[in-house]
């Protein structure tokens, strides 16, 4: 397993992480709490000990599958979590005062709350679920962060950057606040190579780099046909023609790197860490299955730069989320 430091965190980590998402048992719909820890427990077996997991995956669910794997396992395992907004604005809305999403009392309150579903004593990263950056010099919520640190409750400070909004943390980067930044980057979405990349590199700040997938375009497997159990938010992000838009582009994608389409998601994990940036990529893995695969792809090492080159006229702006 490829490891990277972290930022000025100074935690070394796998470059293959966990996305906790999917195991929360809400949102996407079909995982099996039995077969998510058997993946969780296979991932830190085969070298995997970052997980990323949040309050709100599951009203906490998420939380307690992770602490319970990761009090079990024999050597280190990192955790990172996420506080949710109090006004619970997904995604931070412009002119929304800091004090409406994070006041102080709400950032410990949320993550003593974390720490008692994890079982832990202290989590590594603990981050905030959206970011304005007009929240920079706003509100009291550093006062926390400091105080969590200080107790020992948290090593790191982060936060998960809007979807596709890779340049609304560019304040709190250059503020020198933030240990961490999670952003969604993909063949699909290669935007924070635009600014933030330079801007975490220049602060020494760690990035964590979520949709590796775009939540299974870049899987080859979502097709014009393709089905969502009832109630998975994958019918709302792939509704009307887009399963057609993305089995289109996958087919190109493919085309134009030479492997096979149903093959692509190795393609797609690599080129998220081929970049020096990011310190880990957080695929969901729900199936052990799907965590052997991965592991396996990022130990063929990074992209090449031809590889990179046919990449490079694949990135579509859009957004699926709204």
């Amino acid at each position: 397993m490829i490891r990277r430091t972290l930022g000025r965190t100074g935690l070394e980590i796998s470059v293959l992480g966990y996305g906790a998402w999917g195991i929360g048992g809400s949102l996407w719909i079909g995982a099996d709490d039995d077969e998510s820890l058997r993946a969780l427990r296979r991932a830190v077996d085969l070298g995997v000990d970052f997980i990323d997991t949040a309050a709100g995956y599951g009203a906490g669910h998420s939380e307690r599958l992770v602490g319970r794997v990761v009090r079990e396992a024999a050597d280190t395992v990192h955790v990172a979590t996420k506080i949710p907004p109090k006004n619970m604005q997904w995604p931070a809305r412009a002119g929304v005062h800091a004090s409406e999403a994070f006041p102080a009392d709400w950032v410990i309150e949320q993550t003593e709350a974390s720490l008692e579903r994890l079982g832990l004593e202290t989590v590594d990263v603990q981050q905030f679920h959206v970011w304005s950056d007009e929240w920079v010099e706003q509100g009291d919520w550093l006062d926390a962060i400091a105080e969590l640190k200080r107790a020992g409750k948290i090593r790191a400070f982060g936060v998960s950057i809007n979807d596709h909004q890779p340049a609304n943390a560019l304040k709190l980067v250059e503020s020198g606040h933030v240990d961490t930044v999670q952003v969604i980057y993909n063949v699909f979405d290669q935007s924070p190579e635009d600014e933030l990349f330079p801007a975490v590199t220049a602060a020494d700040v760690g990035v964590i780099a979520r949709v590796p997938f775009d939540e299974g375009s870049l899987t080859g497997r979502i097709r014009p046909d393709t089905e969502f159990p009832e109630g998975d938010f994958r019918n709302r992000y792939f509704a009307g023609d887009r399963r057609r838009q993305v089995w289109e582009r996958a087919q190109a994608v493919a085309a134009d790197t030479q492997v096979p389409v149903d093959e692509l998601a190795e393609i797609a994990l690599r080129f998220c860490v081929t970049h020096p940036a990011v310190s880990t990529t957080i695929p969901g893995m729900r199936a052990v299955r799907n965590v052997e695969r991965n592991v396996a792809a990022v130990g063929r090492g990074p992209l090449s730069d031809d590889q990179l080159a046919a990449l490079r006229p694949h990135r579509w702006v859009r957004s699926f989320y709204g």
